[in-house]
């Protein structure tokens, strides 16, 4: 069951709520080939397992901001707020949904995290080092102006006429 999800598919269903990365449990139940529903009670069923840093469920406000963003209700017509689940409890999940598939696709998501993370962390990388080239380039800058003004100044005219030296008749 190599690759059953390509990982950009997983990677479009994570999203940033509340400062953590989720994915919401209509789309995880998606991935999984379960029915919302059938992943939403296996969780109750389990709650002991999901803690609020592990799962929550979004406020009014939070599902009308991703309706919004994608047009149309991408969970069709719910009666309760969808569930958001970290990276934390996707992982809790395996350990309640047993089938190969779900095995399979959770490590697929765990991979996809991982790579996620390798990204944030080269791009800070290479954002550090895109500082310190502009410190390095902007000191350099100011000396190159230093000197260019030093020889501006040179290739000036004098101010008053020069002084005559020697005999003056």
């Amino acid at each position: 069951m190599k690759d059953i999800i390509p990982q950009e598919r997983i990677e479009s269903k994570i999203f940033l709520i509340r400062g953590q990365k989720v994915i919401l449990d209509v789309d995880l139940a998606n991935l999984y080939g379960v029915k919302t529903f059938v992943l939403n009670q296996a969780v109750k069923r389990n709650i002991e397992r999901f803690p609020d840093d592990f799962m929550f469920q979004l406020s009014k406000e939070e599902t009308n901001i991703l309706k919004s963003q994608f047009v149309i209700s991408s969970w069709g017509g719910r009666r309760t707020f969808p569930y958001a689940f970290t990276e934390q409890g996707i992982a809790m999940l395996s350990g309640i949904l047993n089938s190969k598939r779900a095995i399979h696709v959770n490590i697929m998501i765990m991979r996809t995290f991982i790579r996620l993370k390798q990204m944030i962390t080269t791009h800070k990388e290479l954002a550090h080092k895109i500082e310190e080239l502009e410190r390095k380039y902007k000191k350099h800058d100011i000396e190159i102006e230093t000197i260019f003004g030093a020889i501006k100044k040179m290739l000036e005219p004098p101010k008053s006429p020069p002084r005559k030296f020697g005999f003056q008749p």
